[in-house]
């Protein structure tokens, strides 16, 4: 995601961070080549204009040319104006109402159905809510069973109506049966064209009338670029929709939907899919997005996946076994889980400042820990539990049980050792320093 456009930014601000004499002349040619760098992410023209004129108005009117450190200046109003052009802060879903009701508008292949299930999930696993959801796409081929088949994954119910084809009836029999049933979200599907036609904006425009939804949301393919905000723009024409959805933001995308979408509907982004995993949806962050363009990474982000993870009586006792050395392959293979649990490893690797770019070229497999993972699960209850236990016989049986090397447990088995002094080194010294992501996040 924006990796294009981060580079062609960074080349472009490159003179201006140096230690040379900055001038009005080469600040407007740093702001040409940043136009053309927004150009070639798929931005909206007059979007593009318009930003650099106000980074020119800005950078002059705070006396870059006179600053000590002129070049980080520039960088600091390009990154505002960055967050400013996608919304400067996060958009908040309206929940309100028993149930509360959303809507999903888009074109067909946009990602409607997966991000319906992606959102009730994230309700109710963050929020605490009981979601229902809907189908209405009477129209494409298997896309009730899809939701069917999205909500069992995700333990959530969904409603359908099969024999019906009245979209209008199937979302009114729904909100009546959530009600009836207890359900404080009522997430509707509904159906999608390969182009906007009148009879599809006639049908989804008839929907909001018949349910009264507190939210609409726009759900838009990232990948289709400019074009993406064409279609926001007519949709948002007939159905005053409260905000957008980017979905496929993981994919080869330029990213020029983002930086234009909110300029030209001046409607909010409020979540982007970042990935096919049903947790892989983010609430859009304009200012953190504007820190990744930017190559500056994403630590606030990195630290509430983790703290998403983090269990406080776990860590007590994760750290009362450390302080004793008894931190074992029990405790090791949980704690994979963990980080597992976080998100895809390159993603995570990149919200960690300056590491992105070096990670850019460098493919980090998901399945990274596998053979970790497989080497411990050879080990018997005993062994992980006493790792004394493993002699020369002993890591012979486990290569064999786990399709690995005997120097690949000898490799993980040292490793394991210097991490098991270093941490109880760590937590010795320093009590309370197990959980490094709980103190960053009360300091910010």
């Amino acid at each position: 995601m924006f990796e294009n456009l981060s580079d062609r930014l960074e080349r472009s601000l490159k003179l201006l961070k140096g230690e040379g004499r900055i001038t009005e002349l080469n600040v407007a040619e740093t702001l040409k080549d940043v136009r053309r760098a927004l150009l070639d992410a798929d931005v909206n023209f007059k979007v593009a204009k318009q930003f650099t004129d106000t980074v020119k108005e800005k950078a002059l009117g705070q006396n870059v040319l006179k600053a000590v450190r002129p070049g980080q200046l520039m960088v600091k109003i390009v990154h505002d104006e960055l967050a400013a052009l996608m919304g400067s802060t996060a958009a908040e879903i309206d929940l309100k109402g028993s149930p509360a009701i959303i809507l999903m508008s888009g074109l067909q292949g946009s990602g409607k159905t997966t991000f319906s299930a992606k959102l009730a999930n994230l309700l109710k696993t963050k929020k605490g809510k009981r979601p229902l959801l809907v189908a209405c796409d009477v129209y494409r081929p298997a896309a009730i069973e899809q939701l069917h088949i999205l909500g069992t994954q995700t333990e959530i119910a969904v409603f359908s109506d099969p024999e019906n084809k009245n979209p209008v009836n199937i979302a009114q029999k729904a909100i009546i049966e959530a009600k009836k049933n207890g359900f404080d979200v009522v997430i509707i599907d509904t159906a999608g064209r390969l182009a906007i036609d009148e009879m599809m904006m006639q049908e989804i425009t008839a929907i909001k009338k018949a349910v009264q939804p507190n939210e609409i949301l726009f759900v838009v393919d990232s990948m289709t670029g400019q074009d993406a905000v064409n279609t926001a723009k007519e949709f948002n024409e007939r159905l005053n929709f409260n905000g957008v959805v980017l979905t496929k933001l993981d994919g080869d995308t330029r990213g020029g939907a983002a930086l234009s979408i909110r300029t030209v509907v001046d409607k909010p982004i409020k979540f982007i899919g970042t990935g096919e995993k049903m947790d892989a949806l983010d609430v859009f962050h304009p200012e953190r997005m504007a820190d990744r363009i930017l190559g500056m990474g994403d630590v606030v982000s990195l630290v509430e996946r983790a703290q998403e993870q983090y269990d406080e009586e776990e860590a007590k006792r994760l750290q009362r076994k450390i302080a004793k050395n008894q931190f074992d392959f029990n405790d090791f293979i949980s704690q994979i889980q963990q980080i597992k649990k976080m998100g895809n490893l390159k993603e995570l690797a990149s919200m960690i400042p300056g590491v992105g770019k070096m990670m850019k070229n460098v493919d980090i497999d998901d399945n990274a820990f596998k053979s970790i993972e497989a080497i411990i699960r050879s080990m018997t209850p005993a062994e992980r539990s006493n790792p004394a236990l493993l002699n020369g016989s002993r890591r012979q049986r486990i290569a064999s049980g786990s399709g690995t090397t005997v120097q690949e447990v000898n490799k993980l088995l040292k490793q394991f050792d210097e991490m098991r002094k270093m941490m109880r080194m760590v937590t010795t010294a320093k009590p309370g320093s197990l959980n490094p992501q709980k103190q960053v996040f009360r300091r910010r």
